[in-house]
């Protein structure tokens, strides 16, 4: 990620999560009270004293463990502090030092980073007396914090904000301005092997254990001219598969990304086909107006004859219907088939939703189809429409205004929208239409 960014790093339980959260305002991290629950890095941007930054919460650090999380973990937080231009070291008052503080700090002191040395659960004077014993770990930069209550955040991030310079803080507010994809799917897919197939680094935990992927991933991605940023989500179960807690927050993470997306890679199992689960996930996708793109992944597993693509599209557009002017895909995340493509498309299936179409073009078209193919007569009375506009919304909506605007049915509303797609393409995008009396 360009722009400022602050790692907050530190073992297991110290409450980096909470303190996260406090900055940015938002439950973003699964905090509970199993150790270890943050398994990745989470980023999120805040905002202090007109300044930016971002912010990524590491998952608990455990040197030296056997654990396949925690030696994941362990690597995520080396790469963080690789990436990080400051870090938060946080440390917890309640337990004193221990040695994975020590082994962290050990850590810590090679990098040349600023680290901001933090002594989190300080919230009575007894407590501050005893983290006096903090300074022994040798950082400058000391600070007394309650994450919970929010007391003593205010000099540290003034301390933060007063190194980060003005044109990282403009780079970082940019970066939140990019094209955003979020990449969905069922559990074990391939989501996060796609995600470093594209972005060529390991960079979200992948085992083979289902649903290793918790939570949301940004990334932020740069290369060949193009620039976005990429949402890696916790894979989305069928409802009655959700019987941990955990489970839950992530189908509700996975929705929060399709949110925040303007663009879902919706990645299928070539194998499998889609499923009744993918479908919902797919409207729930054309509901919230998003752009889509089908991937159907591990296709290189799948025997082909002439037309094996061109039948298993069909058949895939089949089950979409009505949507289903959406592009699909055929890519193997393992072999790395046809990932670039899959960017292109997004892109191309971005720029069709940001699209705005002059008045006078969407009549000189609109009103031509209308005329081969006039809207059925009501009670004796034909239906008019006079006149077609685009309305200034995020996702592409157009107002039709008519003598009748109610009593024009489903098929015709289908068959203006398939000529709006026809004429615009709208590939990959929602249309509302809307009809109005004039």
């Amino acid at each position: 990620m360009a722009g400022f960014t602050v790692a907050i790093v530190g073992r297991p339980n110290v409450g980096k999560s909470t303190f996260f959260n406090r900055l940015l305002e938002q439950r973003k991290a699964i905090v509970d009270d199993v150790s270890g629950v943050t398994r990745d890095r989470q980023y999120g941007v805040a905002d202090w004293n007109g300044k930016t930054f971002n912010v990524i919460d590491t998952g608990g650090f455990v040197p030296n463990s056997d654990d396949v999380f925690e030696r994941e973990i362990r690597k995520q937080v080396i790469v963080a502090v690789e990436e990080a231009n400051a870090i938060i070291f946080m440390v917890d008052a309640a337990t004193g030092i221990t040695d994975l503080d020590d082994a962290m700090a050990d850590v810590l002191r090679r990098s040349t980073k600023p680290v901001f040395l933090t002594v989190n659960k300080v919230d009575n004077n007894d407590r501050l007396l005893e983290a006096n014993e903090f300074y022994s770990l040798g950082f400058e930069n000391i600070f007394f914090i309650a994450a919970a209550s929010g007391s003593g955040t205010g000099e540290l991030l003034d301390a933060i904000a007063e190194i980060i310079k003005e044109d990282e803080s403009a780079e970082t507010k940019e970066i939140n301005a990019l094209p955003k994809f979020a990449i969905i799917g069922q559990p074990n897919v391939g989501k996060s092997s796609l995600l470093n197939a594209l972005v060529g680094e390991e960079r979200t935990i992948v085992s083979d254990i289902a649903g290793t992927t918790r939570d949301t991933i940004h990334t932020h991605y740069k290369l060949f001219k193009k620039e976005f940023v990429l949402i890696d989500t916790a894979g989305i179960r069928r409802k009655t598969k959700v019987h941990e807690d955990l489970e839950f927050y992530s189908v509700i993470r996975a929705i929060k990304a399709v949110d925040e997306a303007d663009v879902c890679l919706l990645l299928l199992d070539a194998e499998k086909g889609i499923t009744a689960q993918d479908l919902n996930i797919f409207s729930l996708a054309t509901k919230k107006g998003k752009g889509i793109v089908v991937l159907v992944n591990k296709w290189d597993l799948v025997e082909k004859e002439t037309n094996t693509a061109r039948d298993y599209e069909q058949e895939l557009k089949k089950r979409l219907a009505p949507f289903n002017d959406v592009p699909v895909i055929f890519i193997s995340a393992k072999e790395k088939t046809r990932i670039f493509k899959v960017i292109e498309v997004a892109l191309s299936v971005y720029d069709n939703r940001q699209k705005k179409i002059s008045t006078s073009q969407l009549n000189e078209v609109i009103l031509k189809a209308i005329e081969s193919y006039h809207p059925p007569v009501v009670r004796g009375n034909p239906i008019k429409i006079k006149y077609i506009t685009q309305l200034p919304t995020v996702v592409p909506s157009f107002a039709f205004f008519c003598n009748y605007p109610d009593d024009i049915k489903q098929p015709y509303k289908n068959y203006l929208e398939n000529q709006l797609r026809k004429a615009f393409d709208f590939s990959g995008v929602p249309l509302r239409l809307f009809f109005r009396k004039k």
